[in-house]
């Protein structure tokens, strides 16, 4: 049984607030670059973007990092800019659910190879289930879940949502 925990507004709240945080932590950048980790993280990032767009002037480059989530280190982590359009730049990953911090701690590293202004990260939900020693330092929503329980985000047009299995 799905059970709602976020709506459609209450994220666009949640993302709105986000992306006007990471402006105050930025606000004289010429250039922020929103990485998003393939899937979930890619679309938030994405509507992170749009909202930074309009409250900015900056550029605003969207970046989509790939990689096995199940064995990162194996299959290595791709981006979609090269590495000398993010270099000493203010960088933020964005992820859709913080839940081990696997994912989010090996994107943290492979941006951690190059020199960078600032790295923060972004989390829709943050899970408190860290085996890792990551945050998010932007997060919509903290919960305390057990561990078989699942959190989902669907990101459709007009109804996103946030489910707790």
């Amino acid at each position: 049984m799905k059970n709602r925990i976020l709506s459609h507004q209450q994220i666009e709240y949640k993302i709105e607030r986000i992306a006007y945080q990471i402006y105050e932590a930025n606000v004289d950048e010429k250039q922020l670059v929103i990485a998003g980790i393939a899937g979930g993280g890619l679309k938030f990032a994405e509507k992170i973007r749009k909202v930074l767009q309009k409250i900015t002037g900056a550029e605003i480059l969207l970046c989509q990092v790939t990689m096995d989530k199940k064995n990162p280190l194996e299959s290595g982590i791709q981006t979609s800019i090269p590495e000398k359009e993010y270099r000493n730049k203010s960088v933020v990953l964005v992820d859709d659910v913080l839940n081990s911090g696997n994912t989010l701690i090996y994107g943290v590293r492979h941006f951690l190879n190059t020199p960078l202004k600032q790295l923060k990260t972004a989390v829709l939900v943050n899970r408190n289930h860290k085996k890792f020693p990551v945050k998010a330092d932007y997060k919509g929503i903290s919960l305390s879940t057990s561990l078989q329980e699942h959190i989902t985000v669907e990101f459709r047009a007009k109804n996103d949502g946030v489910y707790l299995d």
